[in-house]
């Protein structure tokens, strides 16, 4: 085989692979669980706030500080 056809099927493999991630990434179905993963870094600062919360809301300063570590 010449090293140009080579070339030219990597070319075209590489080609349909890109499409088809890009296919894959803005496919509708996709939609809501790509946005449930944008929102996980936002996860943990929520839960954070809220264990924080109710214990300085039950008189447990302590544990709130504790938390704010």
């Amino acid at each position: 085989m010449d090293i140009n056809i080579l070339r030219g099927l990597a070319i075209i493999f590489c080609m349909i692979a890109f499409f088809g991630i890009v296919f894959w990434a803005y496919s509708s179905k996709r939609k809501c669980s790509f946005d449930e993963a944008a929102n996980l870094p936002f996860a943990d600062e929520f839960a954070h706030r809220s264990t924080v919360n109710a214990a300085t809301k039950n008189g447990n300063k302590e544990m709130g500080e504790k938390q704010n570590v």
